[in-house]
């Protein structure tokens, strides 16, 4: 299985369309996830969408709004709701902010891997 993330943007009207995505993909959906790290002292949220791969591929596609959404956020609430209305429960993952990484395709392996090891996405086949 391999897994890859889309990046929408840094979740300022990008939730909106994730939560789209969920509505529209709602018996794809995998699961659904709310990142928090910290960066500059405030905690800060990604959201993500794992949705299950197409057919007989071998793809699971994982859209990502990165780090802009404040912990006190409206976004949160309306992430929450979407994910619920759709019958899951986003998983909340503690981990570190993207800027550790000197390049945004280290961060999703990060991600990937932390994922992985946790059992919270399949392992490749």
């Amino acid at each position: 299985m391999i897994q890859r993330f889309i990046e929408l943007g840094e979740g300022y009207g990008d939730v909106f369309e994730l939560c789209e995505l969920m509505q529209t993909n709602q018996s794809r959906i995998y699961r659904t996830f709310l990142f928090t790290t910290e960066i500059n002292g405030k905690k800060m949220h990604s959201a993500a969408l794992a949705l299950k791969s197409v057919g007989d591929s071998k793809f699971m596609p994982i859209y990502l709004c990165r780090e802009g959404i404040p912990e006190s956020s409206k976004r949160v609430e309306i992430f929450i709701e979407a994910s619920k209305k759709a019958g899951i429960n986003p998983v909340q993952v503690e981990v570190k902010p993207s800027k550790t990484f000197a390049e945004k395709d280290l961060y999703f392996h990060y991600l990937t891997g932390v994922l992985r090891l946790n059992h919270l996405l399949p392992q490749m086949s």
